[in-house]
């Protein structure tokens, strides 16, 4: 059985659960759609560039093995689709990981869990959630094809879960949650960053908070006290 994945962190993780020599058999399409022009194909250079600029950002200082590697990224999951395209010809098992994720796990100690993503779930606890699995209906696919279309017509720069609803949304729909962590006072990007992420667990990643700190730092609404090679651990404040 392939396992298909859309995540670095889910991948990595099924591959542990699966056992790590079997992980030719974990597929990775980390193509990050729900941000940037999605009429783009998957496999366009448009696509390859977003996924490189989101990953590097010059946080790690123009580290150039980590540049070059990132660099790779957008091939890597072309050459994934490929594979994928090659084994669904061979008529492979393949599982595209339609699992639903509990919103929480309760513990033998009584503690709970809550998840936001799969990346967030123990290796060794993915076999445990199998039966929660479930096979598409024609149906589904059709009305799933359907929304994606849409979605593509709209072609917002973002696309979030809104009340259970995947929709098109403004670049700026999750700047609220830098509004309400930044203050007046300086402080590394990277303790912001890890403060919006620890209180708010919806499953953004930390280089789409950065990308737009960015963004506010070059429009006057934010403020650098002091600058560093590595973005992260420059400081910080409104302006």
């Amino acid at each position: 059985m392939v396992e298909v994945l859309f995540g670095e962190s889910e991948a990595g993780s099924m591959k542990i659960a699966k056992n790590i020599q079997d992980s030719d058999k974990v597929i990775c399409l980390g193509f990050m759609m729900d941000i940037g022009d999605i009429k783009e194909s998957v496999d366009s250079q448009y696509r390859k560039d977003l996924i490189y600029s989101m990953y590097v950002q010059d946080q790690w200082g123009g580290d150039k093995e980590l540049n070059e590697e990132c660099q790779k990224l957008g091939d890597v999951y072309s050459n994934e689709l490929k594979r994928l395209q090659g084994l669904l010809e061979k008529g492979e098992s393949v599982r595209i990981f339609v699992v639903r994720l509990p919103e929480y796990e309760v513990r033998q100690d009584n503690t709970i869990v809550s998840y936001s993503h799969w990346g967030e779930v123990l290796p060794e606890r993915f076999a445990r959630y199998l039966s929660l699995e479930k096979k598409m209906s024609k149906m589904e696919l059709k009305m799933y094809a359907w929304n994606w279309a849409e979605l593509q017509e709209d072609n917002s720069p973002l696309r979030a879960v809104v009340n259970g609803k995947v929709l098109g949304v403004p670049e700026d729909f999750y700047d609220f949650l830098i509004w309400k962590r930044i203050t007046k006072k300086p402080e590394k990007e990277a303790r912001l960053i890890g403060d919006i992420l620890g209180n708010n667990p919806i499953g953004v990643g930390d280089w789409w908070y950065a990308q737009r700190i960015e963004k506010l730092i070059g429009q006057g609404k934010i403020k650098v006290i002091e600058d560093s090679e590595k973005k992260y651990a420059r400081q910080i404040c409104l302006a």
